[in-house]
C-alpha cells in the first residue's frame, strides 16, 4: 500500500492546522510554508476538506480555515474520505473487485490487512497524530526508523 500525495498532505496539514489555529482560523498559505506544500494544491485539499465537512472556511483579511469540530472528534478515516483518498488493498479490494477472488490465496489476507488499517484509522483522531508530534518536538527524541526514512529520501534526491 502507498498512500498518496493527497493523502500525505493533507494529514499534514491538517495537523498543521490543528496545532496552529487556537480558535483563529489559519491561512492556507501559512500550512504550506510550514509544511513545504505548494500552495495551489494545498487550496485544493482544503477545498475537498471543507466540501466532506472536516473544516470550516472563514472569509475576509484574518479568514482562513478551521476545524469544524474538535481535534479528538475527527478521525483519520474522515479525512481521508473527505480527500477522496479511500486505503485499498489490490485490486480485489475496489468495487470493480477481481474476478480471480473466488480462488486467490491472497483475498483473506488482503482483506484482513484492510479491516486492521480501517479499525486504525477509525479509531485514531486528528488530536492524537498532533499530540503525539507535539510530543516528540518536545522531547527531541530521534525515532530511528524515521532518522532511516530520512536519510534514504535525501539519498534518492542527491541521485
Amino acid at each position: 500500500m502507498r498512500l498518496s500525495t493527497t493523502a500525505r498532505y493533507g494529514l499534514r496539514a491538517m495537523s498543521d492546522l490543528c496545532a496552529h489555529s487556537h480558535d483563529a482560523p489559519v491561512s492556507v498559505s501559512d500550512i504550506a510554508s510550514r509544511q513545504n506544500i505548494p500552495v495551489n494544491y494545498l487550496e485544493q485539499l482544503f477545498g475537498k476538506l471543507r466540501r466532506g465537512g472536516v473544516v470550516d472556511s472563514v472569509r475576509g483579511a484574518q479568514g482562513g480555515y478551521m476545524l469544524s469540530r474538535p481535534a479528538g472528534e475527527i478521525t483519520i478515516a474522515q479525512i481521508l474520505d473527505a480527500l477522496g483518498e479511500p486505503v485499498i488493498f489490490g485490486s480485489c479490494q475496489t468495487e470493480k473487485g477481481c474476478e480471480n477472488a473466488p480462488t486467490c490465496p491472497t483475498f483473506t489476507l488482503w482483506r484482513k490487512v484492510k479491516s486492521s488499517v480501517d479499525e486504525i484509522l477509525e479509531t485514531t483522531t486528528l488530536e492524537d497524530i498532533t499530540d503525539e508530534k507535539i510530543s516528540l518536538l518536545e522531547s527531541l527524541n530521534v525515532d530511528p526508523e524515521r532518522e532511516e526514512v530520512r536519510e534514504r529520501a535525501r539519498k534518492l534526491k542527491e541521485e
